[in-house]
């Protein structure tokens, strides 16, 4: 299994990239959105891969984050939903907008993909829902610079201690998910309430998300 892919561009496609990494070239099948953000050819570059095997098919898809992954991954159990489905959700939505859609209960949202009708629409949403807090509970993975080893770093180099990142949107979502479970919130709710507040906050951190979830999931007078 490919798990991963880190080389140089060498060419983009409407829907895909084509990845060298030392001297073999990689057919690679990317959303919209991704291929949106890719550098020009000959930048470095790293993508996380799933493999798709059928008998006549070998067909890898690539994706900037593990979450991305996993939500493609997820997106495939449906049925109906295809890898060319899948790649056309995240392509509109991306990861975080898959996890809100899913979470509210938005199944028009998930139908703005092309190809997508509204029963395969409403299909994800309802089949998905009770397991978007597990995707959702595992934050976002940023990736790293790719560290191609034909490019390597003079001996001589002084190493840099790199500043620590600033937690990411996944992240708060994933901890403010974590901290209304420990206190007794089921899953679905949970899920919705944070995504609603990240829909409204989305710079919002920990602290805000669960302190406004809170408020939403408060009984009602």
């Amino acid at each position: 299994m490919i798990g991963r892919i880190a080389g140089r561009l060498d060419y983009r496609g409407t829907d895909h990239v084509l990845i060298d990494v030392r001297g073999v070239g990689y057919i690679v099948y990317v959303s919209d959105r991704t291929l949106a953000s890719m550098p020009g050819p000959g930048e470095a570059v790293a993508l996380y891969t799933d493999l798709l095997v059928r008998e006549d098919l070998l067909q890898l898809y690539g994706f900037p984050t593990l979450l991305e992954k996993e939500w493609h991954r997820l997106l495939m159990t449906v049925q109906g939903v295809g890898a060319r489905a899948s790649m056309a959700i995240l392509g509109v939505l991306g990861a975080e907008g898959v996890s809100r859609a899913i979470a509210l209960g938005d199944a028009r949202s998930v139908q703005a993909a092309p190809g997508v009708g509204p029963k395969i629409a409403q299909r994800v949403v309802l089949e998905l829902k009770a397991k978007a807090p597990t995707v959702m509970a595992m934050g976002g993975v940023e990736n790293e610079p790719p560290v191609l080893e034909d490019d390597p770093a003079p001996a001589t180099a002084p190493k840099r201690r790199s500043p620590p990142k600033p937690p990411t949107r996944a992240a708060n979502t994933a901890d403010a998910l974590s901290a209304l479970a420990n206190l007794g919130y089921g899953p679905a709710d949970a899920a919705a309430a944070v995504a609603e507040t990240v829909a409204e906050m989305p710079e919002a951190d920990t602290a805000t998300l669960i302190r406004m979830s809170l408020r939403r999931l408060a009984p009602k007078d």
